[in-house]
């Protein structure tokens, strides 16, 4: 018979492995971006700006998986290799390609690349 200790560690790690995303089972690393203002721009034109300026698309990364969009609504998202899901909040459903530690790229429906980008402009401050 296990002895009280054995069985708690038993339940618990039961219970830890069964809350587990499935994306994390499956190897596919769940993970965060860096935290900070990301301001989103649409390219310009050789005619004009090199970008258009797209305020109300801009967001903030905040702690525990969670952003802020332009007027400060909190939502949650996910990052799976490098896929950004926002899956909670303003933002809900929309989805973006990571290109590197602090650039964005926005998928549209049909998952194939838009022209929005989205830059991190700076740290937590």
């Amino acid at each position: 018979m296990k002895t009280p200790h054995i069985l708690i560690l038993t339940l618990v790690a039961a219970t830890i492995a069964a809350s587990v995303p499935s994306g994390a089972q499956e190897g596919r690393p769940l993970r965060t971006l860096p935290q900070g203002t990301y301001a989103c721009a649409l390219p310009g034109d050789a005619n004009g700006d090199a970008t258009t300026p797209m305020e109300s698309e801009g967001f903030r990364i905040v702690p525990g998986s969670g952003y802020r969009d332009a007027e400060g609504v909190r939502g949650l998202y996910l990052l799976r290799g490098t896929e950004v899901i926002f899956t909670s909040g303003p933002k809900k459903g929309q989805r973006f390609e990571r290109l590197g530690n602090n650039t964005l790229r926005r998928l549209n429906a049909d998952g194939s690349k838009s022209r929005l980008s989205c830059i991190r402009l700076g740290g937590t401050s």
